[in-house]
């Protein structure tokens, strides 16, 4: 059978590669055609919307969002809508998560870890002040512009406070991460709430490791609950005075965001943010798309181009440039290079490709779900976040070179940092070795 590429688009944006993956959405890699920009498009699936009872919800925050432009904070730009899905429209950010540099190379220098929790905290006060509170902070929502700059994801796609007494009520988000009143479910104020997440933040910065961790569920709740933890013997005075006012596990005692925006550790070297809030939004979009009025619907075509048949997608050099960090391609290549997506190039044989993935995974008790030249690895086993899925895909860059995609789709990040590296060791006949590395291994 003659194979075709199909190239998705969506209104003016051409939409390419699964770049993320959740319960209510997915989000892809798309470029606007008649600008050339890259934008990260989260797609919602409006059926499942319409059944959690959370339309309503989602229009006032993507409303919220969209007024929302602060150097910190990822921007949505706009919403669209077609009759089975909602598209929202955001900045994409190419310079990977912070928490990458944790794994990658442990532990920051205070001056380091006080630059980006300056930043944090610029986004947070900011976000609150308009009455949009995340609930979900965690290294992973924390991601790096091109020149280094902090960028909070995911804050607007949260939950507004909407019980009467203007408590949020649902218990969310990473275990370890989550203050102790959103744990006990009596009911929580989202800005607390926060705060404490971004304690947690500044200690894994400066200490490299979490505050509370536990194999067993109960006892991490209960060391969440009581705040137990210690520190690192190299943290400063200040740092520990700092972190402890934050991880109070009474809210009614934590510190505030204008204290914190008083202390002397957080002082040091401290900028106000300067930003331009006065800009013209227009809300006619989101209005349109909730109203499901027809007119506003947007066409998802399917462009069909030849093939030849059987062959991986082809990646042209717009798309292999825009995933490397930074515009630079050097980083492409790199082994080393960890998020929850990871690459690397390979000069075999696509078919011979996926068989060693195959090989090398199922010993590890994952479960092989191939469809061309994508497959989905299932871990029979759960983990601390469920099972942990990973996809894989292989992309055609030249004749006879290969880049592989391997993601994290669900489960924990650092179980899929473990996973990659086990993977990685079996598959060292199939990466692509320049003669310059070849050599230094030689060397070595």
């Amino acid at each position: 059978m003659n194979a075709a590429k199909v190239k998705r688009r969506v209104g003016k944006y051409e939409v390419g590669r699964t770049i993320g993956e959740g319960t209510f959405a997915k989000v892809r890699f798309a470029r606007n055609s008649e600008t050339g920009e890259p934008v990260a498009l989260k797609i919602l699936d409006k059926e499942k919307v319409l059944k959690h009872k959370m339309a309503e919800q989602i229009r006032r925050e993507i409303a919220t969002m969209k007024l929302i432009k602060h150097p910190n904070v990822v921007r949505l730009y706009e919403v669209m809508g077609s009759k089975t899905k909602i598209f929202i429209v955001m900045e994409y950010v190419t310079g990977g998560e912070l928490f990458d540099k944790i794994v990658n190379h442990g532990r920051m220098r205070e001056d380091e870890a006080r630059r980006y929790f300056q930043q944090l905290i610029n986004a947070v006060d900011y976000c609150h002040s308009r009455g949009v509170y995340h609930r979900d902070l965690k290294p992973e929502n924390l991601l790096l512009d091109v020149c280094g700059n902090l960028k909070v994801s995911d804050f607007g796609l949260s939950a507004l406070s909407q019980q009467d007494d203007g408590l949020l009520h649902t218990t969310c988000g990473t275990p370890n991460y989550v203050a102790p009143e959103v744990l006990n479910d009596r009911g929580y104020d989202g800005a607390t709430a926060d705060l404490w997440s971004c304690g947690v933040i500044l200690f894994v910065l400066l200490a490299g490791y979490l505050p509370f961790d536990d194999s067993n569920l109960m006892t991490l709740y209960k060391k969440i609950s009581m705040a137990e933890f210690s520190f690192p013997s190299w943290l400063s005075l200040n740092a520990k005075t700092l972190l402890t006012r934050i991880l109070d596990p009474n809210p009614m005692n934590r510190i505030t965001i204008p204290e914190i925006l008083e202390d002397e550790w957080f002082k040091k070297g401290y900028k106000v943010p300067v930003f331009d809030e006065k800009y013209d939004t227009n809300l006619d979009d989101v209005e349109a798309v909730f109203k499901d009025s027809e007119e506003y619907h947007v066409t998802e075509k399917k462009e069909e181009q030849p093939a030849a048949v059987g062959q991986p997608a082809a990646m042209n050099a717009f798309e292999l440039i825009s995933m490397s960090r930074g515009l630079n391609l050097g980083n492409l290549f790199d082994e080393q290079e960890f998020k929850r997506e990871t690459r690397f190039t390979s000069t075999c044989p696509a078919n011979e490709i996926i068989s060693k993935i195959e090989e090398a995974a199922k010993p590890l008790g994952y479960d092989v779900h191939k469809k061309n030249y994508k497959m989905r690895l299932e871990n029979m086993k759960a983990g601390r976040k469920g099972n942990l899925n990973v996809a894989t895909e292989v992309f055609q860059v030249a004749p006879s070179l290969h880049m592989v995609e391997v993601r994290k789709a669900k489960g924990d990040t650092l179980e899929f940092h473990k996973f990659y590296k086990k993977l990685s060791n079996s598959l060292k006949d199939v990466v692509w070795k320049s003669e310059e590395d070849m050599h230094e291994q030689q060397q070595g």
